[in-house]
């Protein structure tokens, strides 16, 4: 992945801010591309005042209203983040109150897969054009990967032949968030889906283990745009049309992975309290917080919830001596 230049009157120091992050072990990267749309506005307006102003912050912040609140949240919290910076070399740099970054945000509804919807947009890319290309395996492998793991979209891409065990049934994620490396459990019918793409792969790209797993049509490694720019036209051809105004995404299908791993807890009456830790570990998250924002009530989740808790009252009525009496 490629780092932003910055090229504002402040890129200097902007450079220096991401060298200072990226010194304590994680790559920044994201972060550096959200403040790179800070170095894009500076640069656009010409600034070049001897310090950042609350002034300039809000213009910028104006120009993000187009934007979901938890998007301009995230870029205002690396924005102040910088500014901080700043403020310790220049004491007159305005710093964002931090309450700003803790807008309320609106209510996300993630569009939530079934299984017969994900499989049927497998076929669909699997008919991927041009003919005879791995194009269309490609893309239905990476579409199903991600629906049975709950992968993000780099980590599965980032995969390499050597991060695939077959024998454990598990692969190995070398680039997680924040640069942690996890391994991920995989069930044999997606261990299964994984070698019928590995052999056909391989017998138009032969590799080494170092190589990519998931390719594009020349044998490079298959990039983030190639796996999202087909995916919505896919969802046109299946009939799953924008729900509230949005389009389901490719982040959805981690969402999907989330809440099917809990409906099945349910219906195999785990202790799902207990298990979110393991769920949270599984899927990358620093601490449950982050994973429960993938949690959503579907209909089929909360009806299995309404049924354990039916269950319990009863059960609890009776250990007590509970009585049909009035």
């Amino acid at each position: 992945m490629r780092y932003p230049v910055f090229k504002s009157h402040f890129g200097q120091e902007m450079t220096a801010f991401c060298a200072l992050h990226r010194l304590s072990g994680t790559d920044y990267l994201s972060q550096a591309r959200l403040l790179s749309k800070f170095d894009d506005f500076l640069d656009g307006i010409d600034y070049s005042g001897s310090s950042l102003t609350r002034q300039v912050i809000d213009r910028f912040m104006q120009k993000q209203s187009h934007l979901a609140p938890r998007s301009r949240a995230n870029r205002l919290c690396v924005v102040r983040q910088f500014c901080v910076y700043l403020n310790r070399q220049e004491p007159t740099c305005y710093v964002p109150e931090r309450s700003r970054t803790l807008q309320s945000y609106a209510v996300f509804h993630p569009y939530i897969f079934s299984t017969g919807q994900v499989l049927n947009l497998m076929a669909q890319a699997m008919a991927l054009p041009p003919a005879g290309s791995l194009r269309g395996f490609t893309l239905k492998t990476v579409y199903g990967l991600l629906f049975t793991t709950g992968l993000r979209i780099n980590e599965a891409l980032s995969l390499n032949l050597e991060d695939i065990h077959f024998n454990g049934l598990r692969l190995f994620i070398r680039r997680g968030k924040f640069r942690k490396e996890r391994w991920v459990t995989i069930t044999p019918s997606t261990a299964k889906a994984i070698q019928a793409y590995l052999n056909c792969r391989l017998r138009k790209f032969p590799a080494s283990h170092a190589d990519p797993l998931f390719v594009n049509r020349h044998g490079k490694r298959l990039s983030q745009a190639s796996a999202r720019k087909p995916f919505r036209k896919l969802l046109a051809s299946c009939g799953m049309t924008p729900q509230s105004g949005r389009h389901p995404r490719l982040q959805d299908l981690r969402h999907s992975f989330a809440v099917e791993r809990l409906l099945r807890w349910y219906r195999e009456r785990e202790d799902v309290n207990s298990l979110l830790p393991a769920l949270a570990t599984y899927m990358g998250h620093v601490n449950i917080a982050s994973t429960q924002i993938y949690i959503h009530a579907t209909p089929e989740l909360m009806h299995e919830v309404y049924r354990r808790s039916l269950a319990y009252v009863a059960t609890h009525i009776h250990m007590q001596g509970g009585t049909d009496d009035c």
